[in-house]
């Protein structure tokens, strides 16, 4: 029989890895190493990821990837979220910014494996699920998806960390599309333990501290034990001007010297030390309230004029002027600060496990989880400029009456613009860095979770049973809090006069007005830091939003041998779970009045589910025990079926069926075919309804874009014929293009919104969404070889296609989807609308409305393979049984050959082989013990790849990123019952792949010191 493809690929790759590496990579599956480790005998019967029967290590026939406790300490994590980071099936979630301006995100880090997205892997605790810990408003959360936040888990009492990869939900439900990820704690502790560690980089910032204690003893002559454990972390938040890579102020803009779409000359061009020139801190001063150059004000001498930081009038130097809005090396608003690089994070964790055996059989335990997690990040800051015309409260407009010129700077502008002085108005167009009291947007999670489990087994003749019974509250407490500017007093404080030789709001000047405002304070608006404490106090409200999501879980399980066959016991397991879901969504009074903002109202919201879940696995030996065949040693088939009915999505079946191959000892193949999906979360189905005013993201139709995209020639004719269709669009405030035709007016327009807070944003909740459902291939070989004792090699192939995918769409995603299908739909280029000609601020065609929400229309493919080897041995053994220790190598490599998403299912967009799905992505360890002394080496690998899957030297100036390779480094030694740490991350302070600086480890070059003391 003719093998496949990807077979081919799949066993040429194995045998070349094994040929090169000779001994390498990490027990995807537990080895005798990690067996030992993990504190399991080698064939006694556990359970592992993927199943809930009890099964030999080694057993099962999908891919399952194991992280233990002693690696997180070899590297210094402070949070078991660190340590996933580090796998190379999963996308590192790093609440870091991407350098688009977005936000760096609100703290909150959960597994995302192959890059399917965090909503898509499910996270168990000791094999039963979580309460999700985002609100999925907000931030970058996603828009709902039900992510559990890794940085909660307890490090004292982690026994280790296992990850199912490729579905799972036949077995555990919803969520389980990527795979499974399942924190497993120690079941008992005993004695006391205490650990320290500080951390800080070689730049002398990025400060981390962590302090932990754990205590545990038994009782009752053995039968139970309890053990607590407090943890403590804290990691800073960073600034793009903090590292070099991002202090470049690098963008790309309109390349005047391309001449063509195959003329080997970028459509875009690099500049640096970029910046917004049409604002600034201090003020930029402009004719008219619009961003044209030629609406400058200007001396007499032709210099642009702004306001100086002590309110004087200056000359201004808007930088070499790279259209709108950007320019280089001027002195307008830096690109770098218009966002946080890292998100600061503090978490606080309290752990409690417990049991007691009732019987010789039937025992009781219990779990209790607190946890407090606090993020700050640096949103883009409360800004009243030109551009943002029509937002908030408009451009700032001042005349000679304003109560905060100086005479001198009236002088100046009066020489500059003579009609000043008889009260005409000149326009303000600035970036207030005081206009609130403290610009960090905050998030502060709690979350509590307690559990009681019956366990026990008993015996039907020579048959063995064994079952479970629990029940589960979990409850997340959840604020969003930042500081808004409230429109109508902005207005009020923002015209002032004087009277009486004293400052005061022009609405207080006159007695006889109505509308006057006693408490109303005065802004000065000419120069930096003149905001007064009284004036930012009348303008700013606090804002923001406060959730609870709630989980009841009760799960029964059955299992055991159903019957003894001649080729071995047939093992079942049996489940039945019902689970109730609730969340609600309150906003802050300034939330719901609209103060701020473009006035949008945002209303309360709440919402529940439940469901009810009947599962069955059989694991039936078809051949084995007595019964063999030549190369064939064993042959087994494990089945799985869940039936769901769930009140809001309704009813689904999944499931999953494998075969295990044992063709000798040492080598065995494996194989599963799973139906896997993820039901809608409250959150994507009820999220109150909500207006901002936001980017709209790129423009597909933007002069920059226009022969790009996933479909450049359906992009370029649709919005050829959009243009033709519309006189109006590409036609500058001042009338700039009018006349030309739409092949001209295309090739110069250059959207503003996609830079600036220009498009009201409508967001919320889908009632009408269904399940997604998945399909999921998995097969690979096992080799453990008795030749080569401790050696352990694994390689699978891992294929998924999901359909009516959960997926967030933005205004970008939607104009893509929209632009870029030769027959779009109505309702994806319904989602969003043009200005129809130009206005005061914008050109004609900007995008004015958008959407935000999350749609059924999803699919997505994703084609991969990971491969594994782990090689423990004593050197010794190889020079004549000198004892030099033990040595473990280990590696672990995940090759992405497809990734690609698709909005209306006839475009797709593909992200494999970018830095957002690079190709090949490893990671190699080599780790060295002998009595009290452990030392660790780790090399993190990212592949050659490129910038975008369509870039080319046409499209990007840089559409290759070179390959990325970190070395990190640390040490432990024992002393007695105190053990003292130390380590290098990223030991050559490695920068990212330039100029992506997501692709690499952005923090640089890291120390770290720790000790940890165990008391009897």
């Amino acid at each position: 029989m003719k093998l496949r493809t990807q077979t081919r690929t799949l066993l040429a790759t194995t045998a070349l890895s094994v040929a090169v590496l000779g001994t390498p990579v990490h027990a995807q599956d537990l080895g005798p190493a990690a067996e030992a480790e993990a504190g399991v005998e080698g064939g006694e019967a556990i359970v592992v990821t993927g199943s809930r029967i009890r099964r030999a290590p080694n057993s099962d026939a999908a891919p399952v990837l194991e992280v233990g406790q002693q690696q997180i300490l070899d590297r210094g994590y402070v949070s078991v979220a660190d340590a996933l980071n580090d796998l190379p099936s999963n996308v590192p979630t790093l609440n870091q910014a991407d350098g688009s301006g977005e936000s760096s995100g609100s703290g909150i880090q959960s597994p995302n494996l192959f890059g399917l997205g965090a909503g898509r892997t499910l996270t168990l605790l000791n094999g039963r699920r979580m309460v999700t810990s985002s609100s999925g408003i907000g931030g970058t959360d996603g828009v709902g998806d039900a992510q559990v936040d890794s940085n909660i888990l307890p490090l004292g009492l982690l026994e280790r960390v296992e990850v199912y990869q490729g579905g799972g939900a036949a077995v555990y439900g919803s969520d389980a599309i990527a795979g499974t990820v399942n924190y497993i704690l120690k079941k008992d502790f005993t004695g006391i333990l205490l650990d320290g560690q500080a951390g800080i980089s070689d730049r002398n910032d990025y400060g981390t501290q962590a302090l932990r204690g754990t205590a545990g003893f038994n009782f009752a002559e053995g039968r139970g034990n309890l053990a607590v454990d407090v943890g403590w972390s804290k990691s800073p938040s960073l600034r793009f001007a903090d590292r070099p890579l991002s202090n470049l102020g690098r963008l790309t803009v309109s390349n005047s010297a391309d001449t063509g779409p195959s003329d080997g000359i970028p459509s875009v061009k690099e500049i640096f030390n970029a910046g917004f020139w049409p604002f600034n801190g201090n003020g930029v001063i402009f004719v008219a309230p619009a961003p044209p150059p030629n609406f400058l004000l200007r001396n007499g001498a032709g210099s642009a004029l702004q306001f100086g930081t002590d309110g004087s009038v200056i000359p201004y130097n808007p930088g070499t002027i790279q259209g709108i809005p950007f320019a280089s090396n001027g002195e307008g608003f830096p690109y770098q600060e218009l966002a946080g690089l890292r998100t600061g994070v503090e978490r606080l964790t309290a752990n409690a496990i417990g049991h007691y055996d009732l019987t010789d059989r039937i025992t009781l335990s219990a779990e209790f989880l607190y946890a407090n997690t606090k993020g700050r990040e640096i949103p883009q800051g409360n800004s009243r400029t030109v551009l943002n015309g029509g937002t908030y409260a408009g451009p700032i407009s001042f005349t000679i009456n304003n109560a905060f010129l100086t005479d001198e700077a009236k002088a100046a502008l009066i020489a500059a613009r003579p009609s000043f002085a008889s009260g005409a108005p000149l326009f303000l167009s600035k970036y207030f860095y005081d206009l609130v009291p403290d610009p960090v947007q905050t998030y502060n999670t709690d979350t509590w979770r307690g559990a009681l489990t019956l366990d026990g087994e008993f015996d039907v003749g020579s048959r063995n049973f064994y079952w479970s019974v629990s029940g589960s509250y979990a409850r997340v407490d959840g604020k969003q809090r930042s500081w808004e500017v409230v429109n109508s007093r902005y207005n009020n404080a923002i015209n002032s006069v004087l009277s009486g030789g004293q400052a005061v709001c022009a609405i207080n000047a006159d007695a006889s007005t109505a509308n006057d405002d006693p408490s109303c304070a005065p802004i000065n608006p000419f120069g930096r830091g003149t905001v007064s404490d009284a004036a930012r106090k009348y303008v700013s409200t606090r804002a923001g939003l406060d959730w609870t999501n709630e989980q009841i879980d009760v799960l029964a399980t059955l299992g055991g041998t159903l019957v003894s066959l001649p080729t071995g016991d047939v093992q079942f397991s049996a489940a039945y779970e019902h689970r109730d879901e609730k969340a609600s969504f309150s906003p802050l009074q300034a939330n719901r009045d609209g103060v701020f903002g473009d006035g949008s109202q945002q209303v309360a919201q709440s919402g529940s589910y439940n469901t009810d879940e009947l599962s069955a696995e059989l694991i039936v030996p078809l051949i084995g025990r007595d019964f063999t065949l030549p190369l064939v040693k064993l042959l087994e088939f494990k089945g799985a079926f869940r039936y769901v009915d769930n009140s809001f999505a309704g009813k689904e079946n999944v499931w999953d069926a494998g075969l295990r191959w044992e063709v000798t000892d040492g080598v065995t193949l494996r194989g599963s075919r799973s139906r896997n999906f993820r039901a809608p979360t409250l959150t994507q189905l009820l999220a109150p309804t909500s207006s901002t005013i936001s980017s709209a993201g790129y423009d597909p139709c933007d002069a920059d874009r226009i022969n790009a995209g996933a479909n450049p020639t359906a992009r370029r004719a649709n919005c050829l014929a959009l243009f033709t269709a519309n006189p109006g669009y590409g036609v500058d405030p001042d009338g700039t293009g009018t006349g030309l035709s739409a092949a001209e007016r295309l090739a110069r327009f250059q959207s503003p919104a996609e830079n600036f807070n220009r498009t009201s944003v409508t967001t919320g909740g889908n009632p009408n969404l269904r399940n997604e459902i998945s399909d999921t291939l998995t097969y690979g070989i096992v080799l453990q070889p008795r030749f080569v004792p401790g050696l352990s090699i694994s390689a699978d192939r891992i294929e998924i296609d999901l359909k009516d995918g959960l997926s967030p769409f933005t205004t970008e995603d939607f104009a893509a989807a929209c632009f870029d299908d030769p027959n779009p739909s109505d309702s994806v280029c319904g989602a969003f609308t043009r200005l129809a000609g130009p206005d005061a601020t914008s050109i004609g065609g900007t995008i004015v409305t958008g959407t935000t929400t999350t749609f059924n229309a999803g699919v997505v493919k994703y084609r991969g393979e990971t491969y594994t080897i782990d090689y423990a041995f004593a050197p010794g053994d190889l020079f004549g049984g000198s004892d030099l220790g033990r040595l473990r190598l280990t590696a672990n490599a995940t090759h992405n050959t497809l990734l690609t998403t698709s909005v209306t299912g006839t475009t797709f967009i593909r992200t494999d082989d970018t830095y957002q799905s690079p190709e090949w992505v490893g990671r190699f360890n080599a780790v060295w013990d002998k009595g009290p002394v452990r030392v660790s080496y780790q090399l993190d690998y990212l592949g050659r790849t490129r910038a975008a899957y369509d870039a080319t030297i046409e499209t990007t100036p840089n559409p290759i990123l070179k390959s990325n390779i970190v070395h990190s480094i640390s040490a432990q030694v024992e002393a007695g019952n105190m053990t003292f740490r130390a380590g290098i991350d990223n030991l050559t302070d490695k920068a990212p792949s330039y100029p992506q600086i997501a692709y690499g480890d952005i923090l640089g070059r890291r120390f770290f010191l720790g000790a940890r003391i165990k008391l009897k």
